[in-house]
């Protein structure tokens, strides 16, 4: 169900039921590497201790096992991180933030509550892993098919966004009340994303601006809950928008309401985005 309130400019937010909040959080405290060595001393017994958990553990699988477990199997600790990346940094690179227990008590070093799937408007740490990384060959993409870039359609008027995608099997989208940005990304058999796409529209001074919008006003935003159908999502604009000029942006993202995450830093961009004009 859409929620009208009036802006002062007069522009009509529109709040879905698939919306998530957006609001400039609070600047947390800097973890350095020092905060997550103390981490680390905290819970180097557990990670000690996880081994003869799995094998005193009888009629289960030890992956099973290790789903419920509240230990860190030494087998997943990932030794890169223990390296800030500067032994053959490139001008300009800062040194990364290391841990030698994959930082699982991260969150213990910021004054911010635990994400525990809420939508904190004032910010917080989620202790949640970032999951499985999709493939080069499975990174998703966009398209809008309507409103095409520097259409112009009229104002007060119905219309239906339109937008074809690559590589991501959409329709999957969890409770964002309870479990937003709370389980890790995942990828189905055939390596592509589990998740779903979103959209937001957003009213513009000119064609032309220069300055940056606020994320915090948008005209309309949606969640799209339904798979594509033979490649196209779609979302309807039912009362249309006023007179006008607008951008409309795509978010391709994971289940748990998560930016997709992909595996190699230089590619195309997931998303798109068009700019038109009501009237």
């Amino acid at each position: 169900m859409i929620l009208p309130s009036t802006l002062n400019t007069g522009l009509l937010l529109l709040t879905l039921s698939a919306t998530s909040t957006f609001a400039a959080p609070a600047i947390s405290s800097v973890a350095t590497s020092a905060s997550i060595a103390s981490a680390t001393a905290v819970s180097s017994s557990v990670v000690s201790a996880s081994t003869s958990t799995v094998t005193a553990t009888t009629g289960t699988s030890a992956a099973d096992d290790e789903q419920s477990a509240t230990t860190l199997d030494p087998a997943v600790i990932a030794t890169g991180f223990a390296q800030d990346g500067q032994q053959n940094a490139t001008e300009g690179q800062v040194p990364s933030l290391t841990s030698t227990n994959n930082f699982i008590n991260f969150c213990l070093t910021v004054q911010k509550p635990i994400t525990n799937g809420q939508q904190f408007t004032t910010g917080s740490c989620n202790p949640a892993p970032m999951g499985v990384i999709a493939a080069k060959t499975n990174i998703p993409s966009s398209k809008f098919v309507f409103p095409k870039n520097g259409d112009t359609i009229k104002a007060d008027s119905p219309f239906t966004v339109q937008m074809a995608v690559n590589n991501l099997e959409t329709g999957n989208f969890v409770n964002e009340e309870t479990n937003y940005l709370a389980a890790p990304q995942q990828v189905n058999a055939q390596g592509n994303i589990i998740g779903h796409s979103r959209i937001v529209i957003e009213q513009l001074d000119s064609l032309d601006q220069a300055t940056p919008t606020d994320p915090n006003r948008f005209a309309f935003f949606k969640g799209i809950s339904a798979p594509a159908v033979n490649g196209v999502l779609s979302a309807d604009i039912t009362t249309g928008l006023p007179a006008g000029v607008y951008r409309l942006t795509s978010f391709n993202s994971a289940a748990n309401q998560q930016p997709a995450l992909v595996a190699i830093a230089q590619h195309g961009s997931l998303d798109d985005t068009v700019y038109f004009t009501v009237e």
